[in-house]
């Protein structure tokens, strides 16, 4: 039986999660506020994206 590597890129994710601690800290929310964030942000930016044609 071969072999599987699987290689799992983090940066990107860090990234975003840098994002997303920035994008709370600019706007000010509270805890609450920013767990919502942390469900609607990836939404919003990919309805962007989409709209560009990135997806």
């Amino acid at each position: 039986m071969a072999e599987r590597t699987i290689r799992v890129q983090n940066e990107f994710g860090l990234l975003w999660f840098a994002g997303w601690l920035f994008t709370l800290g600019y706007l000010g929310l509270g805890f609450w506020k920013g767990v919502l964030a942390l469900v609607v942000w990836p939404y919003f930016i990919g309805v962007a994206l989409t709209a560009v044609g990135a997806g």
